[in-house]
Order: structure tokens, then C-alpha cells, then sequence
């Protein structure tokens, strides 16, 4: 039953991305990334209503005004930057838990293949992160959310349909782990 399991995660995604558009994007971005302060004041009262949220901007623009010279890093940056160390180990914790999510266990595969699809999973998260770092910044928290969303939905139907050929074929299998990479990755980008 591992599919109906997996087609459950693609029933949310979808759900969510029907509903993501009538969203405003995130205040902070909006003022801090974008610059706009008119659009960050019209999301904030979009979300929070006519309430006072005006001590709430002042925040975000003493923020804004600390972090102004602050040097936005790249990933070798990152890495190579100490003090961000307990924050890496603990992102490399929640990818690493996630080889033991049964994933591997999906596409039906000899034993002695499944470790090789452990380690194409964990490049799969890896890629995923490496690429979603460097493109955040340029494409937005909002697209990158829903173009992930628009993609694990598609990519869990055909995962959906290869999983119930590989009875019949037994190449849909390893369709079925190259879509399991692809969802990481969509995942990762994404949400």
C-alpha cells in the first residue's frame, strides 16, 4: 500500500497548490529582499487584517537597517563559515533521516540494488539543496513553493502509474526510483 501512502503526500501538494495563489508572499521578504515597503504594509494587512502591525514593521526595519552591510553568502561560503556549523549539522540530520522514510522500499527492488538507491537518494537531497540555495534569492520563496508543489503532483502520478505497470514491465522499476529522485528533488527546491 505504499503507493496509496505516497499518493496521500500528492493529494495535500495538490491542495496546497491550489490555495498558494491566494496568498500574498512573505512581509519580511518582500521588505527585506524586494525593497518594498508598499507591498510588504498591503501583505501585512492582507494577513493580519486592520490590526496594528506597525510595531511589527519597525522590527523589520531595524532588521533590515542591522543586516544591510551584512554580505549575503553563496553555498562554498556557507560551508566553509564556522559559526553556521550547528545549523548545517542540523539540516544534514533532517536529510539524512529522510533515507529512512521507505522510499527505497517503494519501487519493489532487489535488496542488492536498494543501497545504491540510498545513496541516489541522498545525492537527489543534496542536489536539491545545493540548487534551491542558489536560486532562491533570484526566483522568490512563492515560485519555487509552487512550481515544487506543481511538480511532486505530477511527478507522484507518474510514479502512481509506473508503480502499478511494474508488475508488467520490470523496467517501470526503475522508472519508479529515477521519479523518487525527481520528487526529491522537487521536493527540496520546492517546499
Amino acid at each position: 500500500m505504499w503507493n496509496v501512502l505516497l499518493s496521500f503526500s500528492g493529494l495535500v501538494a495538490l491542495i496546497q497548490l491550489i490555495f498558494l495563489p491566494f496568498f500574498p508572499e512573505s512581509p519580511p521578504y518582500l521588505l527585506m529582499q524586494k525593497g518594498d515597503k508598499a507591498g510588504c504594509l498591503k501583505a501585512m494587512k492582507q494577513l493580519w487584517g486592520e490590526e496594528n502591525y506597525h510595531t511589527e514593521f519597525d522590527d523589520m526595519m531595524k532588521e533590515k537597517a542591522i543586516t544591510k552591510g551584512t554580505k549575503i553568502m553563496n553555498v562554498l561560503e556557507v560551508l566553509r563559515e564556522p559559526s553556521v556549523y550547528p545549523q548545517l549539522c542540523t539540516m544534514l540530520l533532517l536529510l539524512l533521516s529522510l533515507q529512512l522514510c521507505g522510499l527505497s522500499a517503494t519501487a519493489n527492488l532487489q535488496e542488492s540494488i536498494i543501497p545504491y538507491v540510498s545513496l541516489g537518494v541522498a545525492i537527489s537531497e543534496l542536489i536539491s539543496v545545493i540548487f534551491c540555495s542558489s536560486i532562491i534569492d533570484r526566483f522568490g520563496r512563492r515560485i519555487l513553493l509552487w512550481g515544487g508543489y506543481l511538480l511532486m503532483a505530477l511527478i507522484l502520478v507518474l510514479l502512481e502509474t509506473s508503480l502499478l505497470l511494474s508488475e508488467r514491465f520490470l523496467w517501470m522499476r526503475y522508472c519508479s526510483v529515477v521519479l523518487i529522485f525527481l520528487f526529491i528533488i522537487a521536493y527540496g527546491i520546492g517546499p
